[in-house]
């Protein structure tokens, strides 16, 4: 028998399967439609378990692996089937529905906001990219700027959240766990570090170098020049601009951007210091209020999921049924709670389409806990 006849053996089975196939998913519209005329939930987990021992049974040790993941993949096809027909609307999706049609169409000119440094500083540069003429007020660390946005001194607030190089910025996941905030628009600043330091300084004769810990890492090759140098992490890169300026030495330096050169009458030994070129920082516009503003195809959520195996497979599995993109996954520790994590996604899909409003109203079932950060468009 050649590799044709045992693909023409496969081409036959599955036109079987296609057609069983189909009137499964029949029969699971009727069950989905019974469940709601009786007030039943979609999710019947003692069910499904029964049915996964039952087929893998029958399947023998060899393939009992192997049939649990096909019908674990089916038993999510069918849940989706089923919520098209018998999706209710959540009280989160009519918020987000108030809040398309509340939100102004022209995103804000001149706001007041929330920036963590000095002046200076990559999240200054951010904000005046994403708002034509911000009015910035300047906190000492993350804290402060959530704080600002939720006691209303500031209408928004600007935080770095990951960078390409370096990673994620862990504190802002932290404290996103915490605080209450929308996020209303996100920005992908490119990041060129420079080393900074006083008129009259020589590269032989620095001792210490300051910087942001993301920027110290940014710059590792680079650092690698000054063995005999201490590298001390402050709380921002400007910050770090600053502090060289009010000292009175010549024997130190910061990595900070170019923009502090002329703002703080440093000069620069050395452009462009960071390890990769393209290094880049997404930073996210967080708003107290829930603001969707036209064009909104992402959106971000933060899930606390059941701990026990397949928890975070039957959330991905979901996405990828409804054909939501995943572009970020990041995993937190829960304060107070031993190896528990709370699993941040940004999910690209438009705020407009059925998929997004099939799956807002899914959250429930899907998780423990879930919060919703806000949909939003990226500024490029």
């Amino acid at each position: 028998m050649d590799i044709n006849e045992l693909r023409d053996q496969i081409d036959n089975i599955d036109e079987q399967l296609v057609q069983l196939f189909l009137e499964r998913m029949n029969v699971a519209q009727m069950i989905g439609a019974y469940k709601k005329e009786n007030g039943l939930p979609i999710f019947d987990p003692g069910r499904e378990r029964a049915k996964l021992q039952d087929v893998a049974e029958k399947a023998g040790p060899d393939m009992a692996q192997y049939t649990r993941v096909l019908y674990a993949m089916l038993f999510e096809l069918s849940r989706g089937h089923q919520s098209r027909t018998t999706t209710h609307l959540t009280k989160l999706n009519e918020s987000i529905t108030a809040s398309i049609d509340a939100t102004p169409k022209l995103f804000p000119q001149a706001p007041m906001v929330a920036c963590q440094g000095v002046e200076g500083a990559y999240s200054q540069i951010a904000c005046e990219k994403i708002f034509k003429s911000p009015s910035i007020m300047y906190f000492k660390n993350f804290d402060g700027v959530f704080h600002a946005i939720e006691q209303g001194l500031c209408q928004y607030g600007i935080l770095p959240i990951e960078n390409s190089t370096a990673g994620s910025v862990k504190k802002v996941y932290d404290l996103m766990i915490h605080h209450n905030f929308s996020i209303v628009r996100s920005f992908r600043l490119k990041i060129d570090h420079s080393l900074l330091a006083k008129p009259g300084t020589k590269m032989e004769d620095i001792r210490e170098i300051y910087s942001h810990e993301q920027a110290i890492n940014q710059c590792s090759d680079f650092l690698k020049k000054f063995p005999n140098a201490n590298i001390i992490p402050v709380e921002n890169t400007a910050v770090a601009a600053k502090m060289v300026t009010d000292a009175n030495r010549t024997d130190i330096a910061a990595l900070s951007s170019r923009n502090c050169e002329a703002l703080y009458g440093l000069i620069c030994l050395a452009p462009n210091v960071q390890d990769e070129g393209n290094n880049r920082t997404r930073f996210i516009c967080i708003s107290k209020n829930l603001e969707i503003y036209p064009g909104a195809d992402k959106t971000s959520i933060m899930m606390i999921l059941h701990h026990k195996p397949g928890a975070l497979y039957k959330v991905l599995a979901r996405m990828y049924v409804l054909g939501i993109n995943v572009i970020k996954l990041e995993s937190r520790p829960i304060p107070d709670r031993d190896f528990e994590f709370m699993f941040y996604f940004d999910l690209e899909t438009s705020i407009y389409s059925d998929e997004f409003v099939q799956l807002i109203c899914e959250l429930d079932d899907l998780c423990e806990e879930f919060k919703y950060l806000g949909s939003y468009s990226e500024v490029v």
